[in-house]
């Protein structure tokens, strides 16, 4: 298992309208094969940042199956509009198991 983060930091004054995309765009990751579960978390001490979780069964998943889907440019189309800057996307993998 992959899981993937990702910082998403959003135009002050924009959080509900992102918040009402990543209800939209959560969906076109959530059908991809591979795909675990997504959640977001909103930022205590910094309002405007938002934590993407994703799990997937290996990286492929991620890197293949969605982002070279045309779902990808849908998600991109309805969550880039918010952004203060580009998003930071890490990949983890657990450390009592190898890497897939």
């Amino acid at each position: 298992m992959i899981t993937e983060t990702a910082y998403m930091s959003i135009q002050p004054g924009r959080e509900a309208d992102f918040e009402a995309a990543i209800a939209v765009a959560r969906e076109l990751v959530e059908v991809t094969p591979g795909c675990r579960g997504l959640t977001v978390q909103r930022g205590i001490e910094r309002p405007e940042v938002y934590l993407v979780t994703i799990e997937w069964d290996t990286l492929e998943d991620h890197l293949v199956g969605f982002r070279e889907s045309p779902r990808f440019p849908r998600w991109r189309e309805l969550l880039s509009p918010h952004y203060s800057e580009p998003p930071s996307v890490e990949h983890w993998t657990p450390v009592d198991s190898p890497a897939e």
